[in-house]
């Protein structure tokens, strides 16, 4: 056989050779000797499991006044009611983020005052500016069977404190001078009306013993709470026009599941924050009721009279919805009560509440 030939004939024997030693490209793979191997495993990605989340505390109690949850009944307590001032520029308030209800009201010359409703008041700090009575105010507490902390007030204020047997404490026409102090700084840049404070370790502490410390049967409110949200439709902002002096701002924030405030008093804008940390304030809750606001005839003050029993309309936002609401209060001590088209109570959100009352003309406009 010709050499040539004989060399192209091994070559080609070697190459068909060495392919099948690799095992042709798809096989499995062997070592010399023609030992095979085992195939790799294949490596699989497990998915990170999510945790699950941890189930929200159960308590055996709950606030009445916003339906947050507690290890102690506070129920039985008479709560204590505060009257903030709400001049520009006597802001901001103190202690105000830590009230479970807070009622807006006109006053006279278009000002507002602000009252803060507390079912505890142990622990909540100082409190302030504290400023004077008006009657709607008195009624108002007294629908929660309140103590009312005030500084004077109005003679319609006073004559409702003998003749409705109301429990309060005046800073100014009574003997409480211990649980109050004038904060220097106030003094200074806003005047000495506005510069009155109290805390509530000094109420707490020097709480008459004739005082009732507790509901009488039958007293306090009968609010309902859900944390479910309800069908309606959607709201965000809210702004509620009081008198050319005050309007309230109203806006809604999902992330938090609550409503921040701002007011524009005299002309300027101005966040609503507590003055004992600088924190915005926010609710739950806000409501708007109407009823029937007019001037006091023959009042050379201009002090207003508000209707705070018998029924009328109203709006609730709460988780970033609105709901057409009427409201009723049979009389001054009792609640209100919040109810829907078919006369059934409306569930508050639970946590913290804003209540407005407003005249019934009030162009009051949500979004």
């Amino acid at each position: 056989m010709n050499k040539r030939r004989w060399a192209a004939l091994l070559a080609g024997t070697l190459t068909l050779t060495l392919l099948a030693a690799c095992g042709g490209g798809g096989g499995s793979s062997s070592q010399p000797g023609g030992v095979s191997l085992p195939e790799e495993p294949s490596v699989s990605v497990i998915a990170p499991v999510e945790p699950e989340p941890e189930p929200e505390p159960e308590f055996p109690y709950a606030n009445p006044l916003t339906g947050e949850g507690l290890n102690e009944d506070i129920s039985g307590r008479r709560p204590f009611a505060v009257m903030f001032n709400n001049l520009g520029k006597a802001l901001p308030q103190i202690g105000v983020s830590q009230a479970d209800v807070l009622y807006e009201v006109v006053a006279e010359g278009g000002i507002t005052r602000i009252m803060g409703v507390y079912q505890d008041l142990e622990g909540v700090g100082d409190l302030g500016s504290v400023r004077s009575a008006r009657d709607y105010y008195v009624s108002l507490a007294l629908g929660h069977d309140a103590i009312y902390i005030h500084a004077g007030g109005s003679p319609q204020a006073y004559s409702a404190f003998d003749s409705w047997g109301v429990t309060h404490i005046d800073f100014v026409n009574g003997p409480y001078g211990k649980m109050c102090w004038r904060d220097p700084e106030r003094k200074k840049s806003a005047g000495l009306e506005h510069s009155l404070l109290t805390s509530s370790d000094r109420v707490l502490e020097q709480l008459p013993s004739r005082f009732r410390r507790d509901h009488e049967e039958g007293c306090g409110v009968d609010w309902i709470f859900s944390k479910e949200p309800l069908p309606g439709d959607a709201a965000v902002t809210l702004t509620v026009p009081f008198s050319n002096y005050k309007t309230g701002y109203f806006t809604y924030d999902a992330e938090t599941n609550r409503y921040w405030i701002e007011q524009h008093i005299n002309g300027k804008d101005v966040p609503y924050v507590d003055g004992a940390g600088g924190e915005p304030v926010g609710v739950s809750n806000v409501l708007v009721l109407y009823t029937d606001v007019g001037q006091v005839k023959g009042d050379e003050a201009g002090r207003m009279s508000v209707r705070t029993t018998g029924e009328g309309e109203g709006i609730l936002l709460r988780d970033g919805r609105v709901y057409e609401i009427t409201w009723s209060r049979e009389k001054r001590t009792d609640s209100f009560r919040f109810l829907g088209g078919a006369g059934q109570p409306v569930p508050l959100a639970v946590g913290p509440s804003y209540i407005n009352i407003v005249g019934t003309s009030a162009k009051v406009v949500w979004e």
